[in-house]
């Protein structure tokens, strides 16, 4: 797997980071528009998580200031719910949000219901 140089750093999307900001901001309760930005506000930094509402970017990598952050990530079809843990760390969204359908695994069939040779 192909690394990133250490001297170039992690690759962030400026709006991200402009999120997280603007959520730590809310979070204080100072900036409310209204009684239902504010009651949100109050909930969730009474829980400690803070929510990102949704995310395209899948190429950018999870930093620390992202913990304890709930995002829904883009798969290109749905956004999947994502919380952001300190193991998440230096991954990318994207690997968190599969973008192809799993698969059942197939189960044995048995010789009654095979068919004849």
């Amino acid at each position: 797997m192909a690394r990133r140089s250490i001297w170039k750093g992690s690759f962030v999307d400026l709006f991200l980071m402009k999120k997280t900001r603007e959520n730590e901001v809310s979070n204080v309760g100072l900036r409310s528009r209204d009684a239902k930005s504010s009651s949100a506000a109050l909930r969730s930094s009474s829980t400690g998580v803070t929510i990102l509402r949704k995310i395209w970017s899948r190429r950018s990598s999870i930093l620390p200031e992202f913990v304890d952050c709930g995002v829904r990530i883009y798969n290109g079809k749905t956004s999947v719910r994502c919380q952001i843990t300190e193991g998440k760390v230096g991954h990318k969204f994207g690997e968190f949000a599969f973008t192809r359908k799993r698969r059942p695994s197939r189960t044995n069939i048995g010789p009654g219901r095979r068919g004849k040779k």
